[in-house]
């Protein structure tokens, strides 16, 4: 049978109606892994390479800050002190002070002269460690532990009502077995911890010399090396290691812009992401690739880094810029060592003042400026005066310490940074309020005991409160203004 054009073209379209599929529905991603980021071999423009730089110069800032203190004391040979001063141990281990810490101290910002420091820095997946906690009676003490991301991870110290003895802290990917006698297992989510343990000391000879028991026992060692007896360690004696990088007028800088790049790709291999960060890191991780290929692009990196560290890093050392504004002239961050996705503040306290303890910790709330709003500086007298009754409010103890423009203590006569519950010849007013003064010259013989030294410079006042009352969180109590003396 002949068929006709016009029949041909009708049994097409009913074979064309009995083959077609119904509209199907495209798999949607279902974990971030399902998600594609910029494909391999995209053209980057020099914009797009500034913006993403500067995004991850912010983000990455306090980690490869942290990794980079962290390598500078890995492969000492035991624990001891940095020139003499800091305390400083290889992995597995921490290294104790026996006083408060020297004003000679250029390792990190904003040191406390209230509590007895140790350091360490560990890396618990494949060295996880035992940290041990004598008993502490009354006394106030914290051991701050801290991931790759500064943000605290333990909770260990007086105000937790922590029980003396051994606890195994160890990382994210380990498997191993709990040993007979340890308290409690301790995970990190990332493998790279910070460990500062910190103890009260009051500022006389008497308490100086009941503390010291106490120290020599806290400790921080390899599993390996657990028996389930507690150990001790004479502090007094250490070896005195080199500093190790230059030495400049303010924190030793531990962040290269050059380098930086470099650094944040060991970062991204290490720490993993945040639950929402994936695209972050993918995001940042294809600029790096194409850095890797193109010197032109490696080089528009470096060239971000150095311009982000002076436009974007530097202005958060200025306390001015850190925080939430409390009044008074008075600023703290509310959120310390638990960041989040709060990149700037994360940052801001890296560059400023680094290792917050959370909260309820210790809220820090600090201030560059007097009451009318002018730059603190040496060329003037001041007076915080809290009124009866209004002292901050604490479980713990609580200080007013007074810094340099480096955020580091300023050598004086009375090797005097602080004031606060240690110091025990305060006077107070006939009122029963107290005054403290700030000035470079002596108040006078009567009112020295309530003084700090300043500098001839500008300089900063930065208020600890260890163990804080609800109204320091929330805000209720408020710091006094600073006052010029006029």
């Amino acid at each position: 049978m002949k068929m006709t054009p016009r029949c041909m073209i009708a049994i097409t379209a009913l074979a064309l109606v009995h083959g077609a599929a119904f509209a199907q529905q495209v798999k949607m991603p279902t974990t971030p892994a399902d998600i594609a980021g910029v494909p391999s071999g995209t053209i980057i423009t020099k914009e797009y390479v500034e913006a993403v730089a500067r995004l991850a110069y912010l983000w990455g800032w306090p980690l490869v800050d942290n990794l980079n203190r962290s390598l500078a004391v890995a492969k000492l040979p035991e624990p001891g002190r940095i020139e003499g001063v800091i305390p400083a141990a290889p992995s597995g281990y921490v290294s104790m002070l026996t006083d408060y810490i020297d004003s000679a101290e250029h390792f990190v910002t904003c040191p406390n002269q209230d509590t007895v420091y140790g350091a360490g820095y560990q890396r618990v997946n494949t060295h996880p460690v035992i940290v041990q906690v004598p008993d502490f009676g009354d006394r106030f003490y914290t051991y701050q532990l801290l991931d790759a991301r500064t943000n605290t991870f333990a909770q260990l110290g007086k105000q937790y009502n922590t029980k003396p003895g051994f606890y195994l802290v160890v990382g994210p990917g380990w498997k191993g077995e709990t040993p007979a006698g340890v308290n409690a297992v301790i995970r990190s989510p990332t493998d790279l911890t910070a460990m500062f343990p910190r103890v009260f000391q009051d500022d006389t000879p008497e308490d100086k010399k009941a503390v010291q028991p106490l120290i020599s026992q806290m400790m921080v060692y390899p599993v390996s090396e657990y028996d389930g007896k507690m150990k001790s360690r004479d502090w007094t004696k250490f070896n005195t290691y080199p500093s190790p990088a230059e030495r400049s007028a303010g924190e030793t800088k531990w962040v290269m812009p050059d380098k930086f790049f470099e650094e944040l790709a060991i970062i991204l291999k290490d720490v993993p992401p945040l639950p929402g960060e994936e695209a972050l890191y993918s995001t940042f991780n294809t600029l790096l690739e194409a850095s890797g290929r193109d010197p032109a692009i490696k080089k528009m990196l470096v060239d971000t880094a150095v311009k982000s560290e002076d436009e974007l890093i530097k202005p958060l050392f200025d306390f001015r810029n850190n925080g939430i504004p409390l009044g008074n002239g008075w600023s703290s961050p509310s959120n310390g060592a638990r960041w989040g996705y709060d990149y700037l503040s994360r940052a801001a306290t890296a560059r400023s003042n680094m290792y917050d303890n959370a909260p309820e910790e210790t809220r820090y709330i600090y201030t560059d400026f007097d009451a009318d709003k002018k730059r603190l500086t040496g060329k003037n007298a001041y007076t915080v005066t809290f009124a009866k009754g209004e002292l901050p409010p604490v479980d713990g103890f609580w200080s007013l310490t007074l810094y340099n423009k480096e955020h580091l203590f300023e050598p004086n006569k009375l090797n005097r940074f602080s004031l606060g519950t240690k110091n025990k010849a305060l006077k107070y007013n006939a009122d029963g309020s107290l005054t403290l003064y700030f000035q470079h010259a002596s108040p006078g013989p009567e009112r020295e005991s309530n003084w700090v030294p300043a500098p001839s410079d500008v300089f900063s006042l930065y208020i600890r409160t260890y163990w804080p009352k609800q109204a320091v969180l929330d805000g209720t109590w408020l710091p006094p203004k600073v006052e010029r003396v006029k």
